[in-house]
């Protein structure tokens, strides 16, 4: 991480919701997803908020370097029809270690849909995947 990424950072990433991107969409094998209204779903509002606090930090990894969401404390707070745009808002306000705290917000032009906070931690890929492979591998073996 360099030390240009320090608290007060802000960004902020606007995305128009597809249908897609609706509760149903989320898990349309349960009977029961399938038939929930089609607004913008929490999961996914969630991950708006990830993929814009990623786009913050992008600028301030070094090579080889990504992040990981590690908690999300967030209300989701009003519908959003498909077809409308979301504006996601995020500010990094700590920064200790590996460890990165963001204030999100999102709003679809009529209502603050959501806001809460996210902590995301940086890792190196090469020593990420490598561990993933390990696990990935443990578990494929059979058991005795």
């Amino acid at each position: 991480m360099k030390p240009t990424l320090k608290p007060g950072l802000k960004h902020s990433f606007s995305y128009t919701v597809p249908e897609n991107k609706t509760v149903p969409y989320t898990f349309p094998e349960s009977p029961i997803i399938a038939q929930m209204p089609k607004v913008f779903a929490t999961g996914f509002m969630i991950v708006l908020m990830e993929w814009t606090c990623t786009q913050l930090l992008a600028g301030h990894l070094e090579a080889g370097e990504g992040s990981l969401g590690a908690h999300v404390d967030v209300s989701h707070l009003a519908a959003t029809p498909p077809g409308m745009t979301v504006k996601v808002d995020v500010e990094v306000i700590e920064v200790q270690g590996r460890k990165i705290v963001f204030k999100v917000s999102a709003h679809d032009g009529m209502d603050l849909i959501g806001e809460g906070r996210h902590e995301r931690v940086t890792v190196s890929w090469d020593r990420f995947n490598a561990k993933v492979a390990e696990k990935a591998k443990a578990a494929a073996e059979p058991v005795n």
